[in-house]
């Protein structure tokens, strides 16, 4: 798992006795989720995410200790992590927990309803949202006060929008419906995952019950709105005329036959760009990434069929793809900003699919989409679409 701090290697947690945790108890299962601390004593870094699994009742970590003795264990040692100095020093994990970890199960609510602390519970114990969704500093932690206002997700190069403002991934004005397909079918009347959060729908959401997944979508709803950002000015909205024509010619060439003329898509299957937080925020890498490397909805179970967006980076130059992402942040009462092609070529910097590359991105993704209900093998062939469309084995956590 890289990290802005080196590379950490994920421990085995088969019940292996020698090289997992097959000695384990449930006991010491319990506490390394509650406290960040290990059998053996040792602090756990935090890409465990330890500071949102200490909300986990006794009852949920037992059940995960029961399914993972239930697995059958894998004699593989554990790899040394290769972090740089100083954070390789665990012992100073101690500063960081006084800074950043607030230890405690999740503590109801008396004045909500138990649905919204049911969706509370989830969203910040077993969900971790906060852990992609919270800008982070260089010390790797994050603040409270910041808690779902998005921020860029370390050694991804994905901007986990926020859930708090209205102008990114807020909430408050969507129904619960449609909060809830998006979460556990991976597509909506107004948003289709892609990037880190397909993953997280892929591996995860999508197995949730139905009333679980209400109960996220209305305590994600009722998130106090926060827009730190001001709208942006007319003037720095400003593009020139011939970026403008130029990015009209690529949307109508390439864009328009799936997202319509006045980009009002055909949703589900394909998105509105219209009106959507998602291409207008202030960061524009999401946009960037999709252009570039195409955007994937996850195959799910309610689903699994998805379409997807194939990749541009061995048609369009720099300057085209900041032109048609221009033109789409604009367009059609928009209110976006433009995006320079130094922001492609710098962001993106040897990551551009060659034609073979794009090719094999599109055709692995058709075989994902047509084959999925009926070829139990293509959870393989998913997988390596997303990886090679992204360039990025991903992780749903931040760093």
């Amino acid at each position: 798992m890289p990290t802005p701090f080196g590379n950490l290697y994920v421990p085995n947690i088969t019940p292996d006795d020698e090289t997992g945790i097959g000695k384990w108890t449930a006991d010491e299962f319990y506490r390394m989720m509650h406290t960040g601390i290990s059998r053996d004593g040792a602090l756990l870094y935090p890409a465990m995410p330890f500071a949102s699994y200490t909300k986990v009742t006794r009852e949920d970590c037992d059940a995960i200790y029961a399914y993972l003795m239930s697995v059958p264990p894998v004699h593989q040692k554990n790899r040394p992590h290769e972090l740089r100095f100083p954070f390789n020093k665990r012992e100073l994990l101690v500063g960081w927990r006084a800074l950043y970890f607030n230890e405690g199960e999740y503590v109801p609510d008396s004045s909500q309803s138990a649905q919204w602390n049911r969706g509370a519970y989830l969203v910040e114990g077993l969900g971790h949202c906060a852990m992609c969704h919270t800008a982070i500093n260089r010390l790797g932690g994050s603040s409270e006060s910041q808690a779902f206002e998005g921020g860029m997700i370390p050694n991804q190069n994905w901007y986990a929008p926020s859930l708090t403002s209205n102008r990114e991934a807020g909430l408050a004005d969507w129904s619960e419906k449609d909060i809830v397909d998006l979460l556990q079918v991976g597509v909506s009347k107004r948003a289709t995952v892609y990037g880190p959060m397909a993953e997280v729908v892929y591996n995860s959401l999508q197995y949730l019950t139905d009333e679980d997944v209400a109960a996220m979508a209305v305590y994600l709803k009722s998130l106090p709105k926060r827009d730190a950002e001001p709208q942006p000015t007319s003037q720095a909205r400003l593009v020139g005329p011939e970026i403008l024509e130029t990015g009209r010619k690529v949307y109508e060439t390439q864009c328009a036959m799936c997202h319509g003329a006045e980009g009002k898509g055909n949703p589900p299957q394909f998105p509105p760009l219209a009106g959507n937080q998602s291409i207008t925020m202030s960061s524009p890498v999401n946009s960037i990434r999709m252009v570039l490397n195409g955007g994937y909805s996850p195959g799910t179970r309610k689903n699994p069929r998805p379409h997807g967006m194939p990749p541009f980076a061995h048609i369009l130059n720099d300057a085209q793809v900041a032109a048609v992402i221009t033109y789409i942040r604009v367009a059609w009462n928009n209110t976006g900003t433009p995006v320079m092609p130094a922001m492609a070529s710098g962001l993106f910097s040897g990551r551009r699919m060659n034609s073979s590359q794009a090719a094999n991105a599109s055709m692995s993704h058709r075989a994902s989409t047509y084959s999925r209900s009926t070829r139990p093998s293509v959870t393989t062939t998913w997988a390596s679409a997303l990886t090679t469309a992204t360039f990025e084995p991903g992780c749903s956590c931040r760093w």
